[in-house]
């Protein structure tokens, strides 16, 4: 009887240190007024790697879909992970080798509708390095990461890593992204640096920086990277997705319609779409970026195995994480087509 009651003394207070840490059950799900409400966060609202978490909003397609979605922008994929772990969001628009690296950590989430092919990204050099003209004159620069853990972290170890270069033979700077990577770079914070649209297209148009590598297509991810690299995804965990399918699915019915939207859409078009303080910097360099990044986007959302693959090569390589693991790690767990699938056989809305 003594032992019966500590083992409820022992989980009353469990309970109360998972109440008072914040910490929620991810396969809860809350509803008003009969609709889902889900809590997206996104890596970077602004970033056009990830417009079409926004683009899906301004076009509808969530509520046609019948589920109420808020979208929170967070400019590192490794605080958003944090985020989704904890239950403080449902899910996550950011990079699919987030799911790889989780696994290794015993964490199960899945990507459930695969947004793009290639990461979007782009190694800028600062104007004040022209002697920096391939991947191997990075030895011993600052190179800048969104943060320590992130995907721009570790397409920056694959770059370098391709040419024999450990993190040793360089140093790691957090910048973040938009104004304060454009900040380290114009005030010597670091002499290169991996961000996206539309801080590439206001850094070249400026003359500020140039391009060393550019992941925005498929040949320059091929050529870098010796495969695709699938990056923009929607993933969730495991309990969510088991516990709710019709939710996820109508997730991923929005999402597919606006892939399939971008497609048949001008940059213009889509860039009238957004909200206008995405073109702080100008209409028409924010329709530039748009024009220059469009091409990543796969248009239906399916995962390719073969990218799959590439992304576990590479983190096996390069990631303290997963390269420990890599033998054990399970792919088919970290990603699925089956609500991509279903939303592409559904007949148009």
């Amino acid at each position: 009887m003594r032992y019966r009651k500590h083992l409820a003394l022992v989980a009353v207070a469990i309970v109360a240190l998972l109440t008072t840490t914040g910490c929620r059950d991810s396969r809860t799900i809350p509803m008003a007024d009969g609709r889902p409400q889900i809590t997206i966060m996104v890596g970077g609202l602004e970033k056009v790697i990830y417009l079409p978490a926004m683009l899906t909003q301004q076009l509808g397609f969530f509520e046609r879909n019948d589920i109420d979605v808020k979208l929170l922008g967070e400019q590192s994929g490794a605080t958003a992970e944090t985020a989704l772990l904890t239950g403080d969001v449902q899910g996550v628009v950011g990079f699919y080798d987030h799911t790889i690296d989780l696994q290794a950590k015993d964490q199960c989430i899945r990507s459930v509708v695969q947004m793009s092919d290639v990461p979007g990204e782009v190694e800028l050099v600062s104007k004040a390095d022209p002697d920096v003209t391939s991947v191997a004159d990075l030895r011993g620069r600052k190179l800048g990461v969104t943060s320590l853990g992130s995907s721009t972290d570790f397409l920056t170890q694959a770059l370098t890593g391709q040419v024999g270069m450990s993190t040793a033979d360089y140093t790691r700077v957090k910048v973040g992204a938009g104004q304060t990577f454009i900040a380290g770079m114009n005030h010597d914070g670091i002499d290169a640096g991996m961000t996206t649209d539309p801080t590439v297209a206001q850094m070249v148009n400026s003359g500020d920086a140039r391009i060393l590598v550019d992941l925005r297509t498929e040949a320059g991810t091929r050529a870098a990277l010796g495969g695709l690299y699938p990056a923009t995804s929607l993933y969730m965990s495991c309990a969510t997705i088991d516990a709710h399918p019709e939710i996820v699915g109508k997730l991923a019915a929005a999402f597919v319609q606006t892939l399939q939207w971008i497609r048949t859409h001008t940059p213009e078009e889509i860039a009238a779409k957004m909200p206008p303080q995405y073109a702080s910097a100008g209409k028409d360099l924010y329709v530039q970026s748009i024009r220059d990044s469009i091409g990543m986007f796969n248009g239906d959302g399916l995962m390719k195995p073969e990218g799959a693959q590439n992304v576990l090569d590479i983190l096996g390589k390069y990631s303290r994480n997963v390269r420990p693991v890599r033998d054990r790690i399970d792919l088919s767990r970290t990603y699925t087509t089956q609500f991509v699938e279903e939303a592409l056989r559904a007949p148009r809305q």
